[in-house]
């Protein structure tokens, strides 16, 4: 556990592990406010120095739960320790993918992953998010889709409307001026992991769970949320697990107050993040509900 925020450290599911010597905590709270929405380089490189040298090495397949989703740019980080060709399943309500800036952001880290030469395809699976609304406005590397190297799956979504011509993938067909997505809420879900698992072209994964993803009934985050049930994804896992080499697995997606030291970062804050966030006494259990829930299913396929 990478203690940035909070977010999950008094969390009874690991807190007790912590305790016990089964899991370990990282203290980088002083790197938070560097690190949180945007990332600067010489926090990534003093984070990087705290952590195990196996971390997502291959050598050693860890666990690592870090907060907030404001961080969740940290999976490029680990990702880039595997030693072998490797596909990204990420669950998520957003899809993370936005060309401008180029900065290690939380909204921009699967094309910094994909810049890793053995990272071969980043497979995104259940936003419901804006981010699908004129995605071109927004700097959507949708080029990275129709090239097949970032495979969307909403979870429900309607058409996105796009000037350019994309054809058609396993993702959406396009008719017109518009990407008409799959919509998975409609499908039959042992189905489409079989079809998953097919289309993944590397022996190894990396798994990466954003719990936005999830409904506001099983997570409080902070962003808006999708609708993906909690079982659906533990269901994901465990297909994943049986057909495929999990080389690392990082959660994110708990909520803590934000807090930064610079204006641009919490200007940043102030306009993506939805506006009145606030955690009602023993709403923040769901998190550590799903989280210990997430813990059970790793420990299983993993054993």
């Amino acid at each position: 556990m990478i203690d940035l925020d909070a977010g999950v450290a008094a969390q009874e599911p690991l807190r007790r592990r912590i305790d016990a010597g089964a899991a370990t905590r990282i203290d980088a709270a002083d790197l938070a406010c560097r690190l949180r929405i945007v990332a600067s380089r010489d926090a990534l490189q003093s984070l990087a120095s705290r952590l195990a040298p196996d971390a997502g090495s291959g050598r050693e397949i860890t666990v690592t739960f870090y907060g907030s989703g404001d961080f969740h740019h940290l999976t490029a980080s680990l990702v880039s320790g595997v030693e072998e060709d490797v596909t990204i399943v990420h669950f998520d309500n957003h899809p993370d993918w936005v060309r401008f800036p180029a900065t290690v952001n939380c909204g921009a880290w699967v094309n910094r992953a994909l810049e890793l030469p053995h990272v071969r395809k980043v497979v995104t699976i259940g936003p419901c998010s804006d981010d699908l609304v004129r995605p071109e406005l927004q700097f959507a590397n949708l080029a990275a889709v129709r090239d097949g190297r970032i495979a969307l799956y909403p979870w429900r979504h309607e058409p996105s409307r796009v000037w350019g011509r994309y054809g058609r993938t396993a993702c959406y067909r396009q008719e017109g001026g518009h990407l008409h997505w799959r919509n998975l809420a409609e499908e039959d879900w042992s189905d489409f992991l079989d079809e998953l698992v097919e289309a993944i072209p590397t022996r190894a994964i990396w798994l990466t769970i954003d719990k936005d993803v999830l409904g506001p009934e099983d997570a409080f985050t902070n962003w808006d949320q999708g609708e993906m049930p909690l079982t659906h994804l533990l269901r994901a896992v465990q297909r994943l697990a049986s057909a495929r080499a999990i080389r690392g697995i990082d959660v994110c997606g708990d909520w803590s107050k934000p807090r930064f030291t610079d204006p641009f970062r919490a200007t940043l804050a102030y306009f993506d993040h939805p506006k009145g966030l606030k955690p009602e006494p023993g709403t923040l259990a769901r998190n550590a509900r799903v989280n210990a829930a997430l813990i059970d299913c790793f420990e299983t396929v993993l054993s």
